[in-house]
């Protein structure tokens, strides 16, 4: 009987064959799966959440590396080598090939290719508004 790795196993296996990025991007990836089925099963609640495909992966990635690091996020991301999306395509292949993750026949490496900007993901959020926009004003009928 084979069994499968567990996590860390694989995690130590993918460093092995690729050195590119640490044990903590692959932790981040793993939680980002779960947070998504989470998500995706709190939406919607007659749906069965298993497999996922690459941008519903994505999605939870953003929004777990957003509400862990905040405004931090993008240089956390950088720093542990993940500059785009095709970088969590990467991560997540490196898990199948270890057989920590499964895939679908349709899965592909390029489901994950520029499905959103770094940029605008974890930068935008935290810029300062433009110059002459206002803040909206507070209502006439609330208290200040």
């Amino acid at each position: 009987m084979n069994q499968r790795p567990t996590f860390h196993e694989g995690v130590l296996l993918c460093l092995t064959r690729d050195a590119r990025y640490p044990r903590e991007a692959y932790a981040l990836v793993r939680d980002a799966l779960d947070h998504a089925q989470k998500r995706l099963a709190a939406r919607d609640k007659r749906r069965a959440v298993g497999h996922l495909n690459g941008p519903e992966i994505l999605d939870g990635f953003r929004d777990l590396a957003l509400t862990q690091f905040g405004p931090m996020a993008r240089l956390v991301l950088d720093t542990w080598g993940l500059r785009s999306t095709l970088d969590v395509g990467h991560i997540v292949f490196n898990l199948i090939d270890a057989e920590v993750f499964s895939k679908s026949d349709e899965d592909r490496l390029s489901d994950f290719d520029n499905v959103f900007d770094f940029d605008e993901a974890f930068d935008a959020p935290f810029r300062p508004a433009p110059e002459g926009s206002h803040p909206p004003a507070p209502s006439a009928t609330r208290p200040l």
